[in-house]
C-alpha cells in the first residue's frame, strides 16, 4: 500500500488521477532559522519519519479510524488497542494528563502532498506541533498553509476538541476559512465562520456543534466573557497578523482569558514581521506565550527557490518652490499658535519646523505629569488647549510634506467648516491673519476641483462624468513622479508582451499604489483616471467613514473590489493600509509606496504584495528631508529586529509551552495526497439547499416515477439518515448515502 493510502476525506471527492508516492523527509533546519528561549518543559523526542515496514501499523490505524466512524459516540479505545498504538500504560497517562487525546490518531501526523513539498514549510509545521511558535515568513510564502496543516493534525488528535483561527478583520476571516479548506479539506460542516454580524444566541449553538472556528478576536473575547465559548475544549489557537498582539489588544485578552481555564492548548502565531522594534517583538512573545520563533527573510537560503526577485527602487523628490512657499507660511502659523507654549518654555521655537505630532503628544503628557509651579489652574487649561491645537496643526504639516497642498486643504477645511466640531480651534485660527491668508490661497486653488464634493463612497466615483473636466492640479511633485512610474510600467509591459505571452495568451499586469490617507487615495485615482483606457483605476479603503462625508467600504464592497482587480476588470488599485495585511489581492507586478512610515511592518507587508509568482518591482517615492529620514530609520529598525532575534540575547521566551502529545508517544509523519471537494460559499450553499429541498418534496420528483423497489430502498435510507441511529454515526456515512441518492437521482430516467 506504499504511497497509496487514502484518507476518509478522499472518498468524498473525485479520485485523483495519480496518487503520489512517499517523499523523503526534508533535512530539518536546512537554511532555516529557528530560535528558542531558555529551557522549557521537555518536548517529546523528534517525530520520526515513517519507514516502509510501518505500513501495516498505518493500515491498522486507518482501519481503527474507520471502525470508530461506525461506532456510537461514546465508543472508547480498549486497553489492548491502546497498547498496540502507543505502548503499555499510555492510556492511563492520557486520561490523566491529556483528556480528549485520540491514541490511535496520535500514532501519526499527516502532511499533504497535493501541493509540492517545501522544506521550510515542513520544518516549521514540525516545530509548531511541538511548541508555541511565532512564524515570521514574507508574504506569499505559505503561512496559511502551515496553519492549515497544524490545525488539521490537532483536529485529528483531539476529536472532541475545538480549533480556533483568529484574524483581525471580517474579510480576512472569510478568506482564511476557504484557504484552509483548500489545503486539508476539513469538512465544511465541521467549520464555522463567526464575526460581529453573527448573533450571540446563534454563536452559542455554533460553539457546541462545530469543531473548527474562524473568527475575529473581538467575537472570541465576547464569547469567552459570556461563557458561550467552551474554553477548556480549545486545543489549538492560530493568531493571524500576530504583530498586533500589543498592550490590551483583543488577541492578548483571548490568550489571558483562555489561560484562566486551561494551559493545555497550542498557540501558533503568524506574521510577515514580528514587530516594529525589539520592544514590540518582546511584547508579542510575552503576550502570546511564545516559546520559539521560526524566522525567514528574503535572504534565507531555504525560501529562495520559492520566491522571485523583487527589485526595490527609491525616488527622492524635492519639495518644489510652490510647496516651499506654503511650508514657510504654515510654519509662521505654527509658531504663532505655539507662542504661549514657547514663552512658558514648554516648546522650543528652534524645534518648530522639525517637531512631529507624536513629540508634541509626549510633551503634553510630560506637562500633565509635572506642570510648572508658576502655572495656575486656569492658565493650565489654556495651555492644554494650545497643545491640542498644535497637535492638529502638526498633523496638517505632515500632510503638506508627504501628500501635498490638496490634502492639507481638505484637513483644514474640516476644522473651519465645523465638521470636526473644534469650536475653540476654529475661533483661534479665524483670528490669525497669517492662517486666513494661507487658507484662502488654498481655497482658491482647489475651489473648482472635485475635492469640494463630499459625495458618498469612494467605490464607484473614480470615473468622472461626461463633459469637460477641470484640469488636474498636481498638489505635490511626488504625484508627477508617480504618474511617470505607472505609465512607464504599462508602456514597458506592452512592449514586452510578446515575451511574456503564454499558451493562453498575453499575461496581464497589475499595479498597486499605497497611501496612508483617503484624501490622497482619491487624488491619486483622479490623476490616473486621466489615462484611460491604459490605466483602469479603482480605490480600496477600510470600513469606517470620514468626517468629510465620504463613507468607507462595506465588507461586500471590499470583496467585490478584490475580485474585480484579480479578474482584470481594473489593472490599478490605489489603497490605504487596509490593502497591506493578508488579503488575497492577486498577483501584482508593481508596488508603489507613496509615503513612508517609521514602522518597518508597513513596508514589509506592502512589499509582500508582489514577487509571488513572477518577478516584481517596488518603488518608494519620498519627499526630500523628513520623509526620507523616516524611511531610512525604518530600514535601520528592521535590521536591528532581525539582529536581536538572530542574537537571541535580548528576547525572553515563555517557559510554559504545553505538552500536547503523551509521554512515550512519538508520532511519525505520514505524507499523503489529500483530496477535497470544491469549497461551497454561503451564497452557493443557500442556493444548493433551496434546490435540493424543492426537488426532494416536489410531486413530480423522478424518484416517485422510477423503479419502485429502488425507490423504496432509497427512501428508507433517507429516513434512516435523519433518524437518531444515523446521528450516532460519523458524517462520512451520511455523505455516502447522499452520494448514492444523487447517483440514483441522475440515473432515474434510465431503464433498469
Amino acid at each position: 500500500m506504499s504511497g497509496k493510502q487514502r484518507t476518509l476525506f478522499q472518498t468524498w471527492g473525485p479520485r485523483p488521477q495519480s496518487v503520489r508516492g512517499r517523499h523523503s523527509e526534508p533535512v530539518a533546519g536546512k537554511g532555516g532559522q529557528c530560535f528558542a528561549g531558555p529551557p522549557r518543559l521537555s518536548a517529546p523526542p523528534a517525530f520520526q519519519v515513517e519507514q516502509e515496514e510501518d505500513d501495516d501499523d498505518l493500515l491498522l490505524v486507518a482501519v481503527y479510524e474507520a471502525e470508530k466512524t461506525l461506532a456510537p459516540t461514546g465508543y472508547q479505545v480498549s486497553e489492548k488497542q491502546a497498547e498496540v498504538f502507543s505502548g503499555e500504560g499510555a492510556s492511563q497517562a492520557v486520561s490523566e494528563t491529556l483528556p480528549g487525546f485520540d491514541l490511535a490518531a496520535g500514532r501519526v501526523w499527516i502532511y499533504p502532498t497535493n501541493v509540492p513539498i517545501r522544506d521550510y514549510q515542513f520544518n516549521i509545521v514540525h516545530t509548531a506541533l511541538l511548541q508555541n511558535t511565532l512564524v515570521c515568513l514574507p508574504t506569499g510564502l505559505g503561512k496559511t498553509f502551515i496553519a492549515a496543516v497544524v490545525m488539521y493534525n490537532f483536529y485529528r488528535w483531539y476529536p472532541s476538541g475545538k480549533i480556533v483561527f483568529m484574524a483581525p478583520t471580517k474579510p480576512l476571516v472569510a478568506q482564511q476559512i476557504e484557504a484552509c479548506y483548500n489545503v486539508m479539506g476539513i469538512p465544511q460542516e465541521h467549520m464555522a465562520e463567526m464575526t460581529g454580524t453573527t448573533q450571540a444566541i446563534n454563536r452559542r449553538e455554533i460553539w457546541q456543534n462545530r469543531k473548527v472556528f474562524f473568527l475575529t478576536p473581538q467575537v472570541m473575547v465576547n464569547d469567552l466573557t459570556r461563557g458561550a465559548c467552551p474554553a477548556s475544549q480549545i486545543k489549538c489557537l492560530v493568531i493571524d497578523e500576530a504583530h498586533k498582539a500589543l498592550g490590551n489588544h483583543a488577541y492578548c485578552q483571548v490568550v489571558r482569558e483562555l489561560s484562566n481555564y486551561t494551559n493545555q492548548f497550542r498557540i501558533l502565531a503568524l506574521s510577515a514581521t514580528p514587530g516594529s522594534d525589539a520592544k514590540a517583538v518582546q511584547q508579542v512573545i510575552s503576550n502570546l506565550l511564545i516559546a520559539q520563533i521560526e524566522l525567514r527573510s528574503e535572504d534565507s537560503p531555504d525560501i529562495q527557490p520559492y520566491s522571485h526577485e523583487r527589485q526595490l527602487e527609491k525616488f527622492v523628490v524635492p519639495l518644489g518652490d510652490e510647496l516651499v512657499a506654503i511650508q514657510k507660511a504654515y510654519i509662521q502659523v505654527l509658531e504663532a499658535v505655539a507662542g504661549r507654549l514657547i514663552r512658558n518654555k514648554l516648546l522650543s521655537s528652534k524645534d518648530i519646523p522639525n517637531l512631529t505630532k507624536y513629540q508634541i503628544v509626549l510633551a503634553r503628557d510630560q506637562f500633565r505629569k509635572n506642570p510648572p509651579t508658576n502655572i495656575k489652574g486656569c492658565e493650565q487649561g489654556i495651555l492644554e488647549g494650545d497643545y491640542a491645537l498644535c497637535i492638529s496643526l502638526f498633523h496638517g504639516y505632515e500632510l503638506l510634506l508627504q501628500m501635498g497642498s490638496r490634502s492639507l486643504y481638505v484637513f483644514l477645511r474640516t476644522i473651519m467648516d465645523g465638521t470636526k466640531g473644534a469650536a475653540r480651534a476654529r475661533g483661534e485660527l479665524s483670528r490669525n491673519h497669517d492662517f486666513m491668508n494661507l487658507y484662502q490661497q488654498l481655497e482658491s486653488m482647489f475651489a473648482g476641483s472635485r475635492v469640494s464634493e463630499a459625495n458618498g463612497s469612494l467605490l464607484f466615483n473614480t470615473i468622472l462624468g461626461p463633459g469637460p473636466q477641470p484640469p488636474f492640479i498636481y498638489s505635490h511633485p511626488k504625484l508627477k513622479k508617480l504618474e511617470e512610474v505607472v505609465l512607464q510600467h504599462f508602456k514597458s509591459w506592452k512592449r514586452s508582451e510578446g515575451e511574456g505571452a503564454s499558451e493562453k495568451g498575453p499575461v496581464d499586469t497589475r499595479v498597486m499604489i499605497f497611501s496612508s490617507f483617503r484624501d490622497s487615495v482619491q487624488e491619486i485615482a483622479e490623476m490616473l483616471n486621466q489615462h484611460l483606457p491604459v490605466v483602469k483605476v479603482m480605490t480600496f479603503v477600510g470600513h469606517s467613514s470620514t468626517g468629510n462625508g465620504v463613507r468607507g467600504f462595506t465588507q461586500k464592497e471590499q470583496l467585490e473590489v478584490m475580485k474585480r482587480f484579480r479578474d482584470g476588470g481594473y489593472n490599478t488599485l490605489v489603497s490605504t493600509c487596509v490593502g497591506e495585511e493578508g488579503l488575497d489581492i492577486g498577483e501584482v507586478d508593481l508596488i508603489v509606496c507613496f509615503d513612508a512610515q517609521k514602522s518597518p511592518i508597513r513596508l514589509v507587508q506592502r512589499m509582500g504584495r508582489t514577487g509571488r509568482k513572477r518577478q516584481g518591482r517596488i518603488v518608494v517615492i519620498l519627499t526630500a528631508g523628513r520623509e526620507e529620514r523616516t524611511y531610512n530609520q525604518s530600514q535601520s529598525i528592521k535590521r536591528s529586529i532581525h539582529k536581536a532575534i538572530l542574537g537571541n540575547s535580548m528576547l525572553h521566551f515563555s517557559p510554559h509551552s504545553p505538552r500536547m502529545v503523551p509521554e512515550g508517544l512519538h508520532p511519525a509523519v505520514h505524507k499523503m495526497y489529500i483530496t477535497q471537494a470544491s469549497y461551497e460559499t454561503k451564497d452557493n450553499a443557500r442556493q444548493s439547499s433551496v434546490h435540493r429541498k424543492s426537488a426532494l418534496f416536489n410531486g413530480t420528483n423522478p424518484l416517485n416515477q422510477s423503479h419502485p423497489l429502488i425507490n423504496q430502498q432509497l427512501l428508507r435510507l433517507v429516513a434512516w439518515s435523519l433518524s437518531g441511529d444515523a446521528c450516532r454515526c460519523q458524517d462520512v456515512w451520511k455523505k455516502l448515502i447522499m452520494l448514492l441518492i444523487n447517483k440514483a437521482w441522475s440515473d432515474s430516467t434510465h431503464k433498469i
